[in-house]
């Protein structure tokens, strides 16, 4: 077997000495040495890179720190806009059933408003009583979910990347159910504003002061001493008292108008007008816009009249009807 031979000499004056080493011996020997070398080169490699690197990953962990709170406060605000759309459509519901209109955009269809007679909308109105929605229509279980909504569970559990995709659709999901809520508001301001042009337009008030001498319907004429209808009220009082609108419309008629006497018509719209008859003096012409509670005339007795007196009568849809049923103060 080979062998190699280390010899070793001190001095001159020392014996030689000799050693004898197995030629596998040394093999080994090298080989432990450059794979140690091989290692120490690694760690050392690695530690340099490590050092390297660590100002980049002490800012990686401050990104993802920050990332982390900046995905909890946009959970956080995700959350406070659903609840704060929750309560606008609980909102709206409720303004929905007062004044008994559709649940949503989405239903479609009108709610009609009766004029005036008994447990009509505008008496309901008048005396802020809440009117009641037909079924279907603005009731607590009316309101259908726009959207699927993500489950909070699932925000909770979901990882850093998962959460955000999951908040970055739940997002996307607010912002259309925000869209359709605006268009519902816009409706039910819409429709509101029509109730409310609607109930200003709806005869309410006595038209002047005085004491109620006729009512509507069969009377003994004062003239002939025949039954006849009456197709108004009468309201007997001093000459001169101021006569007034009993709601916002257009006058549509000034003048002498046969036994009437100087009369005045008014066109309240929603195919409802009132007539003010045996006036002494009108302060309007034709076209004028009125509100309800203007002075229109005076109290006097024109026409075919026992005594200064005002003759007030109302129409609906071309119809008489009887005064009394719109006056509520």
């Amino acid at each position: 077997m080979k062998r190699y031979s280390l010899i070793v000499v001190t001095d001159e004056t020392s014996p030689v000495r000799r050693f004898d080493v197995r030629r596998q011996v040394v093999q080994r020997a090298l080989w432990g040495a450059g794979i140690a070398v091989a290692v120490l080169l690694a760690v050392l490699g690695d530690y340099v890179r490590l050092r390297i690197e660590r100002p980049e990953l002490a800012t990686l962990r401050v990104e993802t720190s920050e990332q982390r709170a900046k995905i909890e406060a946009f959970d956080t605000r995700v959350s406070n806009l659903q609840r704060a759309l929750d309560r606008v459509a609980e909102l709206e519901r409720k303004v929905r059933i007062i004044a008994n209109l559709p649940g949503s955009a989405a239903t479609g269809g009108d709610s009609v408003v009766e004029v005036g007679g008994a447990g009509g909308d505008l008496e309901a109105a008048e005396r802020g009583e809440p009117g009641v929605a037909p079924a279907g229509e603005g009731g607590p279980d009316s309101e259908e979910p726009l959207l699927g909504e993500a489950p909070a569970a699932a925000l909770e559990a979901a990882p850093g990347a998962d959460r955000a995709s999951l908040l970055t659709s739940e997002v996307e999901r607010l912002g259309l159910v925000a869209d359709a809520r605006k268009l519902s508001l816009l409706e039910l301001v819409q429709k509101l504003e029509d109730k409310h042009r609607h109930l200003a337009s709806s005869p309410a008030i006595w038209p002047t002061k005085g004491w109620l001498t006729s009512r509507f319907g069969s009377r003994t004429s004062p003239f002939t001493g025949r039954r006849q209808f009456h197709s108004g009220i009468d309201i007997a009082g001093r000459r001169g008292t101021d006569v007034v609108a009993s709601a916002r419309g257009v006058v549509k008629f000034t003048g002498r108008r046969g036994p009437l006497g100087n009369t005045v018509i008014i066109d309240h719209g929603y195919g409802v007008q009132s007539h003010y008859g045996h006036t002494d003096e009108i302060f309007v012409k034709r076209g004028q816009a009125v509100e309800r509670g203007q002075v229109i005339a005076s109290l006097g007795n024109t026409g075919r009249s026992t005594g200064p007196h005002l003759h007030y009568g109302v129409e609906v849809a071309g119809k008489t009807v009887n005064p009394l049923n719109y006056i509520f103060d």
